[in-house]
């Protein structure tokens, strides 16, 4: 398996690491600052850098699937195109440094971080989400009109109250016993290793108001200042019960 050194933090630009194997798929290494493509948000590109120094770009990177197509705890580094010959020249064990890159990760830390505080300012359930370096949309399952310039305002305040965010875990019997703390019908928190993380921002200790507290594997701002100015650019009717917000960075 595939240590994941982002759920722990998710500044890291780079680390070392080893080939673990070589697949059709891409590369697996045995520990990378990679996120893959899972939970509406997109994988990390970057390069690969051998011992030697040459590099190999990263287009994408995604979670690993066994030969049933079932999903493993292996992260695949899937190698932008006009490299596949590469393939053939490494092999399991040689070390590498991998780098992610950071600009393009920083906006979708930034975006993701908003959708969270999305969640607080339209509480209804989520049948949708996608986050992409340019934008990101939510899906909430409701009837209501909502309003462009009202909830612009509304992520505007709290990026500027610097509410922390707070990376912890929960057991699964605790979220059994708080099943309201799931708030995507389309995406359930991954199970099987008896703790799930969460994502809590605000609720820090003097009294501050909780923002928001949801199961969740993807990376984030330590702070909702570093958010920085992003706006509800297009609202949707996309059916008679969902409404769809879409995000973007303003100009």
């Amino acid at each position: 398996m595939t240590h994941d050194l982002f759920r722990e933090d998710s500044y890291l630009r780079e680390c070392s690491a080893h080939i673990t194997a070589v697949t059709e798929a891409g590369i697996v290494l045995d520990r990378t600052v990679f996120y893959p493509l899972g939970g509406g948000q997109a994988g990390d590109s970057g390069t690969l850098t051998l011992a030697d120094g040459s590099t190999l770009a990263i287009a994408d990177t995604r979670k690993g699937k066994d030969a049933e197509g079932q999903p493993t705890a292996d992260i695949v580094h899937v190698l932008a195109p006009g490299q596949e010959e590469r393939l053939a020249t490494l092999a399991a064990g040689l070390p590498v440094t991998a780098r992610i890159d950071w600009e393009r990760r920083h906006r979708l830390m930034r975006l993701h971080t908003t959708t969270h505080l999305l969640c607080h300012l339209v509480p209804q359930l989520v049948n949708g989400c996608s986050i992409t370096p340019e934008y990101a949309r939510l899906d909430f399952s409701m009837t209501d009109p909502l309003d462009k310039d009202v909830l612009t305002a509304g992520i505007a305040a709290l990026v500027a109250a610097a509410h922390p965010l707070t990376v912890a875990s929960i057991s699964d019997e605790e979220l059994d016993a708080n099943p309201a703390l799931v708030k995507s019908m389309s995406v359930q928190p991954p199970r099987g290793t008896g703790r799930i993380r969460t994502i809590r921002i605000g609720g820090g200790e003097g009294g501050a108001p909780l923002i928001d507290l949801q199961p969740c594997g993807g990376t984030h701002v330590a702070n909702t200042a570093e958010i920085g100015a992003i706006v509800v650019t297009k609202i949707e009717k996309k059916s008679a019960t969902t409404r769809r917000v879409v995000l973007g960075f303003a100009a």
